[in-house]
């Protein structure tokens, strides 16, 4: 039997299946002890928490990095949060014990998360109802799952996986983790590509289709778990789990080389990050730079916005370990589905096309200019930061961020305090709008980074999100096509630089068009990085010209991917 479920974490692994239940926390029974006894109980319960959370934080710093403990931290942060204690407390007060204070409370805040539609903010969904587990479960007096002993080479399945469960993975026993939640962008999927684990996620109901001890395949990329295959089968995949790790070490070459064409040209490679601790792992993987720092990151998981001090601490930090080598920082892409909790933004009937953004942060310039100093500060000592406006759609928008700009280097100024005047002011070419005005935003802007994930889904009508429709999203389309070429040309006849920093950057099938464009920088995730500085080395500049003459020429999707899988498949 093969189910389908989401790949989240490449590799392939094969072992015998471990189950591990949820376990039963009900409370019904538990009756309050009165107000202040309650109060008294939830507050040990609490300190408990954060004892043990504290601790399991060091061991996932560690054992993965800060990236991973940050998800930890998150939830320690939360319980700091002052409305949180006093809405726990006033439930109690109405007569509940803390368990169903707890609950009930902590449910909300999941359902807040999990309504909204960025899928980033559906992740704290998952770490809120980790907090209310793990709490419920000190007051009731229970035991985390001991998975110390787990047995050589087993699948784990979950029904999610945390952070808390994370921390006590002895991985070498692990061949691959399959869950009946989570998606690609989910904690699970980021904790499971930490680990280096192959992991499905979003397998419905696996922990009552699969027998304990029963053989598993695990394919990681493809999303595919089989149960107990046939002899055929499992040495396939035997063998494809060989070429797999044959394949990664292969990899391993490319990290301190440069990145060129097979002609000697040379292009930067890039990465996007969200954090200073996934600028180091950049950095460490041979990244030249960044190319997407998304600042919304910082914004999350807490009770308020970051300080100017905050972020100018990031921001210098990636700026430090890049010295020498450029940074280009988003500025806030927050709005519409992005929304987060203390900004009290309003739901909208269409938040990709509606209140996001730089429009939202040209209403709120005191919010902006603080992220616009911090940057500007961050930038004195290694002059190799870049700010990037999103969400552009006119002239306007960029002429008013130039202007806050100014206004932030004349206080700052004021001040005496340094920064570097030339920081160059770009835009992420993400809309239509942008794409038709190309030419005339090159006059103004000091360069161009084409977002390729929304600005396919804006050109195709097609929301990604959608599962009825998200075998339309695709770049290869011939409109999405022409768009980023024309994009190209803009940049090139306004002599600005020009890179990619959307998803597309880091699709093999792409790489021969974008390089006989003159495209100057990918940027990629951590994990594509070296698979494709490998596929820009096999392309000669004149074959990239003829295989984007013959795509050009075509007016079907459909030819265009099965032509670009043909030739990227006969390398």
């Amino acid at each position: 039997m093969r189910l389908q479920g989401i790949g989240a974490s490449d590799g392939i692994g094969i072992g015998t299946a471990v189950r591990f239940l949820e376990e039963n926390l009900d409370f019904s029974n538990i009756v309050s002890a009165g107000t202040e006894a309650e109060k008294l109980r939830l507050q040990t319960a609490i300190q408990n928490f954060r004892d043990v959370t504290t601790d399991m934080a060091e061991q996932v710093r560690n054992k993965l990095g800060d990236k991973d403990a940050e998800i930890l931290t998150g939830q320690l942060m939360m319980l700091e949060d002052p409305y949180l204690s006093a809405e726990l407390n006033q439930t109690i007060e109405k007569g509940q014990c803390a368990e169903a204070a707890v609950y009930e409370i902590l449910t909300n805040y999941a359902n807040l998360f999990s309504s909204m539609e960025d899928s980033l903010m559906q992740q704290r969904a998952t770490d809120v109802i980790d907090l209310r587990t793990r709490l419920l479960k000190t007051l009731l007096g229970k035991q985390d799952l001991d998975y110390s002993q787990l047995p050589h080479n087993c699948v784990l399945l979950l029904h999610e996986l945390t952070p808390s469960i994370a921390v006590g993975l002895p991985i070498e026993r692990v061949a691959a983790i399959v869950t009946e939640v989570g998606g690609r962008t989910s904690h699970a999927a980021i904790l499971a590509r930490s680990l280096q684990l192959p992991a499905v996620l979003g397998v419905s109901g696996v922990l009552h289709q699969v027998k304990d001890q029963e053989t598993l395949v695990v394919d990681g990329t493809e999303g595919i778990v089989i149960l107990s295959p046939e002899e055929t089968v499992l040495q396939s995949y035997q063998e494809k789990l060989l070429h797999y790790r044959q394949e990664l070490e292969l990899l391993s070459v490319y990290r301190n080389r440069k990145t060129q064409d097979a002609d000697g040209n040379c292009v930067t490679l890039l990465c996007n990050i969200g954090s200073v601790q996934e600028a180091q792992i950049a950095q460490e993987n041979g990244a030249e730079g960044i190319g997407l720092f998304r600042t919304e990151f910082l914004f999350m998981d807490r009770a308020s916005a970051p300080t100017e001090e905050e972020q100018y601490e990031a921001y210098a930090a990636v700026s430090n370990i890049f010295q020498g080598k450029e940074v280009i920082v988003r500025t806030l892409d927050i709005g519409g589905d992005k929304g987060i909790p203390y900004f009290h933004m309003d739901a909208e009937e269409n938040p990709f096309l509606g209140y996001r953004a730089i429009r939202y942060c040209l209403d709120h310039t005191d919010l902006y200019k603080t992220q616009l100093r911090a940057l500007l500060r961050a930038s004195s000592r290694h002059h190799n930061l870049k700010i990037m406006v999103p969400f552009v759609t006119s002239i306007e928008e960029l002429r008013s961020a130039k202007q806050l700009l100014n206004e932030c280097k004349k206080e700052l100024s004021a001040q005496n305090i340094p920064y570097d005047a030339e920081i160059p002011l770009g835009i992420m070419v993400e809309t239509p709008a942008a794409v038709q005005i190309a030419d005339l935003l090159a006059q103004e802007a000091d360069f161009f980074s084409i977002g390729t994930n929304d600005l396919t889904q804006y050109t195709l009508a097609v929301d990604r999100g959608n599962p009825k429709v998200s075998n339309l999203y695709t770049p290869l389309h011939p409109a999405v096509l022409r768009s980023i070429c024309s994009v190209v040309e803009a940049a090139q006849n306004a002599h600005i630089p020009v890179g990619m920093c959307g998803e597309a950057a880091a699709d093999p099938r792409l790489v021969p068009l974008l390089l006989f464009w003159g495209l100057e920088e990918f940027s990629v995730s951590i994990s594509s990085l070296l698979q494709i500085r490998k596929e820009i080395g096999t392309w000669k500049i004149s074959q990239a010209a003829a295989l984007t003459k013959t795509v050009m020429a075509m007016g079907n999707t459909h030819d265009i991917v099965t032509y670009l899988d043909t030739q990227l498949s006969s390398r």
